[in-house]
């Protein structure tokens, strides 16, 4: 069965002193328009449980999903959409950054690119900055159906040569991902459970404690 099949909403949270205690998740992530929500909802199997908006920049929040198990899915605000209050952005990116940078049960991060334009500045911004915890980043480059199969290989290929370079310092993988055509499904549950049973062989108990709050306290 898939580890994405009986996923439920959980809570949704807008400032880090709220994020729920859990013992390991996994986070989604990406430009604004770039497929996130709707390759959520394909590992799911569901219509609507990450809402697709056609403005992008519509997910201000972060969004836990229960996987069961006491496994859990993240999803995090979409970046690089401008248009939005300068405020809200700001917000967005002080809470997107510090989750990331400080979240203890966060294990990988799923990074979605359009593979039509993959590694954007903002792209490998996030690269960079995630790259300082050490912790593996896997990449869907989605909308796969928009190329043909001969585009998709040498996409694919570029993509891999460019991320060659980042190995010694982050782990990361890259692979083509269909939302529509439902292509690349078993490769991004492999990719997922293996970091689940990795983070649970070793982690010790979590402690909700040792979360910053937004004031960057432990409580």
């Amino acid at each position: 069965m898939s580890i994405f099949q009986n996923a439920t909403f959980y809570t949704t949270v807008n400032h880090l002193k709220d994020l729920p205690p859990t013992r390991v998740e996994v986070a989604f992530v990406g430009r604004s328009n770039a497929g996130k929500s709707s390759a959520i909802n394909t590992l799911t199997n569901r219509t609507r449980l990450a809402y697709v908006s056609k403005t992008p920049g519509r997910t201000q929040h972060i969004n836990f999903f229960d996987l069961g198990g006491e496994r859990f899915m993240v999803d995090l605000p979409g970046y690089g959409y401008a248009q939005v209050p300068e405020p809200v952005r700001a917000h967005w990116v002080q809470l997107l950054g510090r989750y990331l940078q400080t979240r203890q049960s966060l294990v990988g991060l799923i990074l979605i690119m359009d593979a039509r334009h993959p590694l954007k500045d903002l792209d490998l911004q996030m690269l960079d900055f995630f790259g300082d915890t050490g912790r593996p980043v896997h990449i869907l480059l989605s909308k796969a159906d928009k190329l043909s199969r001969q585009e998709q290989t040498k996409t694919l290929a570029k993509v891999k040569q460019a991320l060659a370079e980042r190995a010694e310092r982050q782990p990361v993988s890259v692979q083509l991902f269909s939302s529509l055509k439902k292509q690349g499904m078993d490769s991004v549950e492999k990719v997922v459970a293996d970091w689940f049973a990795l983070a649970e062989e070793t982690q010790a108990p979590h402690d909700a404690a040792d979360e910053p709050t937004d004031d960057g306290q432990t409580g």
